[in-house]
């Protein structure tokens, strides 16, 4: 494996172009500048908001800083309410090369785009002459999200991923799963996993919270398509989430943009906190991987029943089919065939072990099949959450701090 050392210490396994908007009123002239550049790695995130929040304010400091990108456009109409000078101030710090370009003082859209573009061209030159050093398994982040689920994602796919984070946990890496909102009733088992019994009331308060915010908004996390194929309960869907975690212990708890200290399993919480007043937590699922790349993963798991075909900006994603059918339907848009195990062609060892080494020439340069369709799906809204305390970090991270 290789990667791109970064100031921090950290290693990208991508040196990406980052074209950030600061509004909605920008979005348009940062895809109009990122358009020329398709066939590099050149991608647009962004935050549409034109009022502040410290939630989006945080997400795009780590997303602009992550291990993965190497420089950053920001892109300002100029009249929002985005701090882009400390956005700008805080990837200077971090070493990248970055540039701010101000629609409203540039002249209007066409002299931003041609400005940008000038730039993301002189600095894919750049970028392309770094060299990249080994990258080993206690230096990755690797996150994990199920999406379009059906009765065959906790029986395949989700497990054989939780068989490949044992895996990785045992090698060092820090791997995250997610979302507190799926994974109701599940707080008992997770609570009994935890490596602390501090961490293991927060595990089962953080769940709690999900359901009361569900509760309110009068809808769970459960989609028609997960009952077409097959599921029936919220529970169930849990059971079947739960699986991606594995049986490795639970050393911490984090919210979006945590960084994780050390190596180990961490349950991320991505509903907001407070009262719920921004709507459902996680309007598509890449909500959720924006907030795993957000807490430094290199690279995403995305299993999938139904077929589920978006990829990300910035990180790529492997997708694991859970289903044969799905499989054979849509295999342009996957990269590892978990229904195997239903016909007792695989274990579930095997296929995590499959999933270990496609994560490993992913990190050496291979492309996944997200990544060669081109997708890169970024969203992001409003939402507000506290800071983490110590009992929810490992306790020599907790010290340390």
């Amino acid at each position: 494996m290789r990667g791109w050392l970064r100031s921090d210490g950290r290693k990208g396994i991508r040196n990406i172009v980052a074209v950030a908007y600061l509004v909605e009123c920008a979005r348009h002239a940062a895809e109009t500048i990122a358009r020329p550049f398709e066939d590099a790695d050149v991608h647009v995130i962004g935050f549409p908001g034109c009022y502040r929040n410290d939630y989006a304010r945080r997400m795009l400091g780590r997303l602009c800083t992550h291990p993965n990108v190497g420089a950053v456009l920001l892109v300002s109409l100029g009249c929002e309410s985005f701090d882009r000078s400390g956005l700008r101030a805080e990837i200077e710090a971090s070493g990248r090369p970055v540039r701010t370009l101000v629609i409203q003082a540039a002249g209007g859209t066409r002299r931003t785009v041609e400005a940008g573009r000038a730039w993301v061209r002189e600095t894919l030159a750049a970028l392309a002459a770094q060299p990249t050093v080994p990258l080993a398994h206690h230096e990755l982040v690797v996150g994990t999200i199920c999406g379009g689920s059906d009765a065959t994602s906790g029986l395949t796919a989700n497990p054989a991923m939780g068989r490949c984070f044992d895996r990785l946990v045992a090698l060092g890496a820090a791997c995250i799963f997610e979302e507190t909102g799926e994974l109701i009733g599940c707080e008992g088992h997770m609570a009994r996993r935890a490596a602390t019994p501090e961490l293991a009331a927060l595990i089962v308060e953080s769940v709690a919270k999900a359901a009361r915010y569900y509760r309110v908004l009068g809808q769970s996390s459960f989609a028609p398509g997960n009952a077409e194929g097959g599921l029936t309960t919220i529970e169930e869907k849990s059971l079947g989430a739960y699986a991606k975690s594995g049986a490795s212990a639970i050393v911490g708890l984090l919210k979006p943009g945590d960084l994780p200290p050390t190596g180990g399993l961490y349950l991320l919480d991505v509903v907001p906190d407070g009262e719920p007043r921004f709507g459902f937590p996680n309007i598509n699922d890449n909500t959720e991987i924006a907030e795993l790349i957000a807490c430094g993963a290199q690279v995403i798991l995305f299993s999938t029943g139904r077929g589920s075909v978006v990829g990300s900006a910035l990180s790529p994603v492997i997708k694991v089919c859970a289903n044969p059918a799905t499989f054979r339907r849509m295999a342009e848009d996957m990269d590892v065939d978990a229904g195997r195990i239903l016909a007792g062609a695989a274990t579930l060892d095997e296929v995590g072990e499959e999933i270990l080494r496609l994560i490993e020439r992913v990190c050496g340069g291979e492309r996944t099949a997200s990544e060669s369709l081109g997708h890169r799906e970024f969203i992001m809204g409003y939402k507000q959450f506290e800071p983490i305390g110590p009992a929810c970090l490992p306790a020599s991270a907790a010290a340390a701090a």
